[in-house]
């Protein structure tokens, strides 16, 4: 029987294994890095043991070092986790040789899974079916194709290529993705499936001899071939989901599988069914499953490790549907790159439990109020769970819980979350992986521009609201008392399209007199008020707090919620969020930029560069890679002209907003 559990991850993750280790009795061993020496995991955790470093290659990685935390904390037992040494089948090896349970499938399964190209020969031969594949470029024999990592998932080392030009460049750049991701750079390459579906089947086995489906998950909605929303029972024909849980069950039994893994397949447009991977882990997703069958998986996995039956010998019944959301560190305004730096607040309404098995909203999450996002590790910050009786009332939850979620200091991708599961082509069950390519407009912000001026008056009055309760003399003036007044208070932000300057005129009962925002917005008058001048819809302040707002608004009433961090507000509001940076009266010189410069947009390494100085680029021509958070970051000439700078070479490390580039119009030489 386990009595201590080692858990060889990071995160959310961590954290999930020790909410059923605790509901069991179970004593939980944590292992972090440096970076992670504060994170809400290593809290939470009986015992925690340091591996000094910071990356994954230095740390989580280290076989060594997981075995050595492992003896230090008197662990008889080590859970992987998902990703990181999961589905390595030296450690899993290692672990049994030490003389500790491993929980997870046998090193052999692992071993027979781990390299795909093995995988899906030895698969075909027990009848799953398969994707034309290949392993070396000069072996295509027709586009598109799909390059993939053979050692990894998560989208990384994947590159779509429609014709055979581009082909060796996609290789070469999947190797050295999968190589810093997984340390392993070998790709294959397949056929890929035009508006396919992304569906799974979770399969669990036990020592006796048991496979069992535990039931289909559509995992279809994706970007940069990586999940972001995934929901269980999958939406298809009964046919196609019995023909699925044959071809999984076939699968595991072909390895002889113990434990908790998943069978991924691609549904194509026509039916048919094709092999893509086995996962020998728990996934990313396993949630959802959880929520229409009750069962906790992490409690199965302690189980089927301790030698116990699997308790169901067939697959259940779905209860109802779940839908998962992935809620990321990426920042929409730079092409959805990761984001780092710092969650001021992190507030979800609604949760009903986290970690296990939950009707209605659950929350995984690896991060807290004040938990720092670095640039070392993936860029998930939590996965928001939503059980319903129907798939609609799940995706309208879902959707309503993040549209109110305060989410502050780092940008997120939670608006394109909530368009997505609220566009008419998710809501009929009709996705496909292409299905961001298809919908740009999912990707517009849920805060439409000619609500701003109404967000920034909402900042302006709640930092006069918060000045004037600080202030040590004279308090109960009200804000902005002039003996003048008719001229206005005057507050300005950065805001996500440049600078606004609100304008505002309290009278002497501090009824709001009259109020502009500059410059107005391109869209104002369209769809909601204008800024500025006439055009200004009447306002009427209900309620000013250093932390909520209340306008009626034409005889509307709207709340705003307002939290303020130095010079930063961040405003939650009926029609979506803003983060706005109050500007300095006075500002203090700086530095200017040469024209043409191209900044770092995090922290990373810069990996290549394709130019020289005094070349002559066109607008999207690529200069330099940088990686960061375990992707490459292409960096592209934004215009025609010549390299005047690179200030950085290949290898160096850069923070956010460093020169990576000068391009200009002129030759410099």
């Amino acid at each position: 029987m386990i009595r201590k559990l080692l858990v060889a991850n990071r995160g959310e993750i961590a954290r999930r294994i020790f909410a059923t280790c605790r509901a069991l009795g179970v004593t939980t061993v944590a292992v972090h890095s440096d970076a992670d020496a504060d994170a809400p995991f290593v809290a939470e955790a009986d015992l925690a043991v340091r591996l000094p470093g910071n990356t994954s290659a230095e740390t989580y990685l280290r076989i060594d070092l997981v075995l050595d935390a492992a003896r230090r904390a008197g662990a008889d037992a080590v859970h992987p986790g998902y990703g990181f040494l999961a589905e390595n089948a030296d450690f899993a090896a290692a672990v049994t040789d030490a003389g500790l349970t491993w929980v997870g499938p046998p090193a052999k399964a692992i071993a027979a899974m781990g390299d795909k190209m093995a995988a899906k020969a030895l698969l075909a031969d027990a009848g799953v079916p398969m994707l034309p594949t290949w392993t070396e470029a000069d072996q295509v024999t027709g586009f598109p194709v799909l390059v993939k990592a053979a050692a990894g998932g998560g989208g990384r080392g994947m590159r779509v290529v429609r014709d055979a030009a581009g082909l060796a460049e996609a290789v070469a750049g999947a190797r050295r993705e999968a190589a810093a991701a997984f340390g392993d750079g070998t790709v294959f390459i397949e056929r890929y499936v035009e508006r396919g579906r992304h569906v799974e089947v979770q399969i669990f086995g036990d020592t006796h001899g048991t496979v069992v489906a535990l039931g289909v998950r559509d995992c279809s909605i994706q970007r940069r071939h990586q999940k972001i929303v995934e929901e269980a029972p999958g939406v298809l024909p009964p046919e196609v989901r019995e023909r699925l849980h044959e071809a999984a069950v076939a699968a595991g039994r072909a390895v002889d599988y113990v434990g908790a893994g998943t069978v991924e397949f691609l549904l194509a447009p026509d039916g048919e069914v094709h092999f893509l991977e086995m996962n020998t882990r728990l996934q990313v997703e396993h949630p959802v499953t959880e929520a229409v069958t009750g069962w906790d998986l992490v409690r199965l996995q302690l189980l089927v490790a301790e030698g116990e039956a699997l308790p169901l010998t067939a697959t259940p019944p779905a209860d109802g549907h779940a839908i998962e959301v992935r809620l990321c560190a990426e920042d929409p305004a730079q092409g959805f790159r990761p984001a780092t730096g710092t969650l001021h607040r992190f507030a979800i309404p609604g949760v009903a439990g986290e970690f296990t098995p939950t009707k209605g909203l659950r929350l995984d999450s690896g991060v807290v109020d004040g938990s720092a996002v670095s640039v070392h590790y993936d860029s998930m910050l939590a996965k928001l769970v939503a059980w319903a009786p129907t798939r609609a009332e799940a995706a309208r939850a879902l959707a309503g819980a993040l549209a109110r979620a305060e989410l502050h200091g780092v940008a997120t991708n939670r608006d394109l979350l909530v368009r997505v599961l609220r566009s008419r082509e998710f809501g009929a069950a009709e996705a496909d992986t292409s299905f961001l390519e298809r919908h740009e407009e999912v990707f517009a912000p849920l805060l439409a521009a000619d609500q701003l001026p109404l967000v920034a008056l909402a900042a302006a009055l709640a930092g006069a609201a918060g000045r004037r309760a600080a202030a040590p003399v004279l308090a109960g003036l009200p804000s902005g008392w002039r003996n003048v007044p008719a001229f206005p208070q005057v507050t300005r932000f950065a805001g996500p399209d440049g600078e606004i300057e609100v304008r505002y005129r309290l009278d002497r009962t501090g009824t709001l007199a009259d109020w502009s925002v500059s410059p107005a917005p391109a869209s104002a008058g369209q769809d909601g008020p204008a800024a500025g001048g006439d055009a200004a819809p009447d306002v009427t302040v209900v309620e000013a707090a250093p932390d909520r707002v209340v306008l009626d608004v034409d005889g509307t009433r709207r709340a705003f919620r307002v939290h303020r961090v130095l010079s930063e507000v961040f405003v939650d509001g009926p029609d979506g969020a803003a983060s706005l940076t109050e500007q300095p009266r006075f500002p203090l010189p700086t530095a200017e930029l040469a024209a043409g410069s191209l900044l770092a947009p995090l922290p990373g390494a810069v990996t290549r560069v394709h130019v020289e100085v005094g070349q002559r680029v066109a607008a999207g021509d690529l200069l330099l890679t940088l990686e960061a958070m375990k992707l490459e970051h292409p960096v592209l000439a934004p215009t025609d002209g010549v390299v005047a700078e690179l200030p950085v070479p290949a290898g160096g490390q850069v923070d956010t907003g460093a020169v990576l580039a000068v391009v200009t119009e002129e030759d410099p030489r």
